[in-house]
């Protein structure tokens, strides 16, 4: 499998991702990815450079955004200082499930903000969503603190606040990396 910055085209089979990946969480009992994704926000995200795909010959398989942009209101100044990439969207197509893509693309999104000159990648998933938390936990990351008060990026209420990270170090993700090479990090003052 390959992995490949995301284009213009692919807005089509992200926004499909979100709505299947929003069935099965509404099946499993979690309301995380109901509201639909503003293709713009989705195009911007892409034209930035910040979206990958897993590619399984002509199939996408998964897809991840890697960001040194973190979302208003969640990390404090002194964590911001340090540097970090931000881990969003992480999906896997269910025909793709238990394979463990979605951990191998957290292991190159960790190697890839090494290269970066990153010191951790950090996300913040559902606070709701404790499977997902589990999920996460398990995969190396440490919960840092959960955010609920303040308003979302989108205007909404905040339902994404359980904040975590793992070190930034390099690893053998398995997968042929497609990408140019990140660019380097501000270091802070």
């Amino acid at each position: 499998m390959i992995i490949v910055p995301a284009e213009p085209r692919d807005v089509t089979t992200l926004l499909a991702f979100r709505k299947d990946a929003a069935a099965w969480l509404r099946a499993l009992g979690t309301d995380q990815w109901s509201r639909p994704y503003p293709a713009d926000k989705l195009l911007a995200t892409i034209e930035a450079g910040s979206v990958f795909m897993l590619r399984d010959g002509p199939t996408t398989a998964a897809t991840i955004t890697l960001t040194p942009d973190a979302e208003v209101g969640l990390w404090s100044d002194e964590e911001l200082a340090e540097p970090s990439l931000f881990v969003n969207k992480l999906t896997v197509d269910r025909d793709y499930a238990g394979q463990n893509l979605g951990g191998r693309l957290l292991d190159w999104a960790g190697d890839r903000a090494r290269r970066a000159g990153a010191e951790w990648i950090r996300l913040d998933a559902w606070t709701a969503n404790e499977n997902l938390q589990r999920y996460y936990l398990g995969h190396g990351f440490t919960h840092v603190r959960t955010v609920r008060e303040g308003v979302a990026v989108n205007g909404g209420p905040r339902v994404s606040g359980w904040l975590a990270q793992r070190p930034a170090r390099f690893a053998d993700h398995g997968f042929t990396d497609c990408t140019p090479e990140p660019e380097r990090l501000p270091r802070a003052a």
